[in-house]
């Protein structure tokens, strides 16, 4: 009776893990983590892992709502227009929105971005790293050469920031991420990391 009792109370513990699991309970990751490993499509259709990035170098991993939205065009113009003086500090940059992989595709060529965007159409990315989502359909209109059409998302991430050093942990993290100013923040914190 007493083994019945002691099962049902650890049957009865799981039960609530995995409910807890379930349900969304969010990932807090904070500076000296390990970061999640992850993959996604990238702008060009292919699978890119994370596993075959950190370690090799540091890797900035910035989550952003939507393609060609003013603020996040500023972001990942940011990025491009400082992307010689990260790399030159061995530096890697990923974007990661809930975009499609066409969607990334236009607005890397249109922007000129010489870094990977990643297609986090089912938000698994934001989650693990415990970027908030909102679920729902969205269009933003997409400039293909001379023309314009419309790019549907379904998960829209806030804005968040991280670093990742080569020992694949978290060096830093930012939550309130101001758009255009994104690079030049993440250039003086890698600065201020390599002391």
């Amino acid at each position: 009776m007493k083994t019945l009792r002691i099962s049902s109370l650890l049957i009865t513990i799981l039960l609530l893990a995995v409910s807890a699991i379930r349900s969304g309970t969010p990932v807090d990751l904070k500076v000296g983590d390990k970061a999640p490993k992850f993959e996604a499509m990238d702008d060009t259709g292919k699978l890119w892992k994370s596993a075959d990035h950190v370690g090799k170098k540091i890797m900035v991993v910035y989550f952003y709502p939507a393609d060609f939205t003013g603020g996040c065009t500023k972001e990942a113009c940011g990025y491009r227009d400082d992307y010689s003086a990260l790399t030159e500090k061995g530096v890697d940059v990923v974007g990661v929105s809930g975009d499609s992989v066409h969607g990334h595709e236009l607005f890397k060529k249109y922007h000129e971005l010489p870094f990977t965007l990643l297609a986090d159409t089912d938000g698994k990315i934001a989650e693990a790293f415990g970027v908030p989502t909102e679920a729902g359909a969205d269009t933003v209109m997409a400039t293909n050469g001379d023309q314009k059409e419309p790019i549907y998302r379904t998960v829209t991430s806030d804005r968040w920031t991280f670093v990742i050093d080569k020992k694949g942990k978290v060096a830093s993290k930012n939550t309130e991420v101001h758009a255009a100013e994104d690079s030049k923040a993440i250039l003086e914190t890698i600065s201020k990391l390599q002391k």
